[in-house]
């Protein structure tokens, strides 16, 4: 009922930047927190990067400083500016949200995108 898509991943050098987009649709009545995770292989999915509606943001301490998060409620797209990249960031990138349906009963969704490949060359 709802789906994420992800773009913007790719094939960069150490110290460039990337930016990823994250478009929810589907029938959305709002979205709360949205997100950025990372996973490699045979490790966990970890969070990169989190922003509330209201615009509260949470980054892991790997990414602070270096990676910004920002999203358009009007567009329900979420963004994640990845600059100063290092061979660490490489993985699949997914986003996430949560939010509201659109639906006579009150329900809630907790979705995932497919993922876009991020690799960094050193």
């Amino acid at each position: 009922q709802v789906q994420l898509v992800e773009s913007g991943g790719g094939l960069v050098q150490a110290g460039g930047s990337l930016r990823l987009s994250c478009a929810a649709s589907g029938s959305i009545f709002s979205i709360n927190a949205m997100g950025w995770y990372r996973q490699t292989p045979g490790k966990q999915r970890e969070l990169v990067a989190a922003i509330t509606s209201g615009g509260t943001t949470n980054y892991a301490d790997s990414v602070k400083g270096r990676f910004t998060i920002s999203r358009d409620n009007t567009k329900n797209t979420v963004y994640l500016q990845m600059n100063s990249l290092k061979p660490e960031d490489t993985g699949a990138y997914y986003c996430n949200a949560d939010g509201v349906l659109l639906s006579a009963v009150t329900t809630t969704f907790y979705s995932w995108g497919q993922g876009t490949q991020v690799t960094v060359s050193s």
